[in-house]
């Protein structure tokens, strides 16, 4: 039994439940929001203690044996947490609502100190900035700043908002969310991984666009572009697309650091995409009261303004590092191309059913999930019958995989959940001392006298935020600390919003700071600084377009055709802008330097001027250029390429 009755496997058997139950809500919607997150928090909090257990344990000075006993006294604390929730769930919700009992608040206090030491663990700076709240809600009365006065708050008054409420705190509408959409829309991603979708996509774009040595840096773009529609989250798409691509480029003639650099940049693109949009796309529709499917609409266009800048940072790269040479690219398994073929397909009806047919999120990733699921076993199944004796398809276990599926849609949800719990209490103390109201003012009267310094002085906020704050995190303290007060002074929501998107996906990013750059730069074996700042110098077009929106708004703000005049005026300036960073005009130092200053000009016109028709000018005259520059480029290299391969031939016939 001692064999079987492991971390792992209990890890597996509380999963299990949780993927049953989220199913049963998926397809009925039974017993609501609020209740799902009574039940499930507690069953994120056992998986979050398993999973830390089964990695060294919770702490891991303690020792065995002791991590052992913190282990279980977690799993009994949230035994007691679901089991009293379970049971007084309508005497809480509607009998005692405002009048809550003894045993109310010591188990409300139990689920708080809980989640506050997880996000100790997890989201140091949260724990720091929650612990500060709690200081604050508890002694505001003695602050010496009067801006910052309230009356001050009793301990039953902490624990009741951030807890027993139900509406706000860990059981607030941003944990309901994590446990509703996102977690349907993270089946998909589950899946993928579980049944090696992603392997298959990732092996399957070296396949197709890696014909050429200077083509190989595509592989990581396209492949992270894949991956992290999906999958939510800069670093993890960096972990898993970049243990491919990172090697594969330094194995092909490109340095560790602008291996790394690219799959680093590639990740952030992948963090603007929809579906997922770093989970903030979600948080938007809620924030706004819109269907999702608008806020996708609008990410498409972002997402395109940063790629197309992308794609051609990565190709100038390219061309003045690596040489045209065609290389060998990977054979696939036939089973690979069927995966390929599943996982777009299901990302294709995904659309579909959001903006076509008009389905329900939740239940267009639902469906989306189920196809793919589908799909991949019937799959099997014809492997199973038709090709039991190929020793490729030996590997493929339906069980494994579909166990692998339950685990990783666990690891994905439990994160998710306990992040939200504690900016579910961050929100809550910030509602309870009435600091949003007063910070809303105060940016009020700051935007009366200026409203660029409005603007400038809400990047630095979200810019510091980000720096310790993962990017769902930074875009709900921006949306809801910063955007109200620009809304108020007279910005249109959708620009305010998106304002705060980017600034959230800039935050993996930015520096001092950046968990993406960290884990590029650990696998490309590089210097995390260079890393960095290579990629910030790729990943321009986030900071360029945080401030551009305010001018090129109809980009955001309008949907389908009226979105594309000023979505191409961003992403010419934005090309123009990258060419003037990592591009060349002639060989000589001060041409060189002076023609790209001057095309840096154009694009920031085309960006930044009020006037249409002045843009659009700049953006003619910038394209032209960059045509001009690109070509120019090309062939020098190729000119250096010729050189060289005449050398190698001189040399050749003197060795023989």
């Amino acid at each position: 039994m001692r064999a079987y009755f492991t971390a792992r496997n209990l890890f597996f058997v509380f999963a299990l439940g949780m993927f049953a139950h989220l199913l049963y809500y998926f397809f009925t919607g039974a017993g609501g929001p609020i209740l799902l997150a009574t039940r499930l928090l507690p069953v994120a909090v056992v998986l979050w203690a398993l999973r830390a257990y089964d990695e060294g344990g919770p702490y891991a000075r303690l020792g065995t044996t002791a991590n052992r006993i913190v282990t279980g006294a977690y799993i009994l604390a949230a035994a007691v947490v679901f089991a009293y929730f379970s049971f007084e769930y309508e005497n809480i919700f509607i009998m005692r609502a405002g009048s809550y009992s003894a045993a109310d608040l010591m188990v409300g206090g139990l689920i708080f100190v809980i989640i506050m030491e997880i996000s100790r663990k997890l989201h140091p700076v949260l724990f720091g900035v929650n612990l500060f709240l709690i200081v604050y809600t508890l002694f505001g009365q003695h602050t010496p700043i009067d801006f910052f006065w309230h009356p001050g708050a009793s301990v039953e008054r902490l624990i009741t908002s951030s807890t027993v409420e139900l509406a706000t705190g860990v059981y607030g509408r941003y944990t309901q969310m994590a446990l509703t959409l996102i977690a349907a829309f993270l089946l998909l991603a589950a899946v993928a991984k579980g049944f090696t979708a992603q392997a298959a996509v990732i092996r399957s774009i070296q396949r197709f666009s890696g014909r050429s040595r200077r083509s190989i840096p595509f592989t990581a773009v396209l492949s992270s572009l894949s991956i992290g529609m999906v999958s939510g989250s800069g670093s993890a798409n960096t972990a898993v697309t970049g243990s491919f691509t990172i090697p594969l480029m330094k194995r092909h003639g490109l340095s560790g650091v602008h291996a790394g650099a690219v799959e680093t940049a590639a990740s952030m693109g992948g963090l603007i995409l929809p579906p997922l949009m770093a989970v903030a796309g979600f948080l938007m529709a809620e924030f706004m009261g819109v269907p999702y499917w608008d806020v996708a609409m609008r990410g498409f266009a972002i997402g395109f303004v940063y790629f197309a800048a992308l794609m051609l940072a990565v190709y100038l790269m390219s061309v003045r590092t690596l040489a045209g040479d065609r290389v060998e690219r990977p054979k696939l398994e036939i089973f690979e191309y069927f995966k390929t073929g599943f996982f777009f397909g299901a990302i294709v009806a995904l659309v579909v059913m959001l903006g076509v047919i008009g389905m329900g999120a939740m239940r267009s990733a639902l469906y989306a999930s189920t196809l793919l699921l589908i799909a991949l076993l019937l799959m099997y199944a014809f492997y199973k019958v038709f090709a039991r004796g190929n020793e490729s398809y030996s590997s493929q276990r339906v069980l494994t995989n579909l166990r692998s599926t339950v685990e990783t849609h666990a690891d994905l949800t439990w994160y998710l959940v306990l992040l939200m719990a504690t900016l579910g209490i961050m929100i809550g103390l910030f509602t309870v001392t009435g600091f949003l109201l007063r910070m809303g003012s105060l940016l009020v009267q700051l935007a009366d006298w200026n409203i660029f310094a409005t603007i400038l002085i809400a990047w630095i906020f979200g810019w510091l935020a980000g720096t310790g704050l993962p990017p769902t995190a930074t875009y709900v303290v921006v949306a809801v600390i910063i955007v109200p007060p620009l809304i108020q002074w007279g910005v249109n929501p959708w620009v305010g919003h998106f304002f705060a998107f980017l600034l959230a996906v800039w935050g993996e990013l930015s520096p001092p700071t950046s968990l993406t750059a960290a884990v590029a730069s650990r696998i490309a074996d590089a210097s995390f600084m260079r890393t960095m700042w290579v990629a910030l110098k790729i990943c321009a077009p986030i900071v360029l377009m945080s401030f551009a929106i305010f001018v090129r708004s109809d980009a955001v703000i309008e949907q389908g055709w009226a979105q594309i005049p000023d979505t191409l005026l961003l992403a010419v300036g934005s090309m123009a802008i990258t060419f003037a960073a990592i591009g060349r005009f002639f060989p000589t130092r001060g041409a060189d330097a002076l023609s790209r200053l001057v095309l840096g000009g154009i694009g920031l016109t085309a960006l930044l001027h009020p006037a249409l028709t002045v843009a659009a000018v700049a953006a003619g005259v910038a394209l032209v250029a960059l045509i001009a520059g690109v070509y120019r480029l090309r062939v020098r290299r190729e000119l250096k390429d010729d050189a060289v391969e005449g050398a190698q031939e001189a040399v050749s016939p003197a060795v023989q």
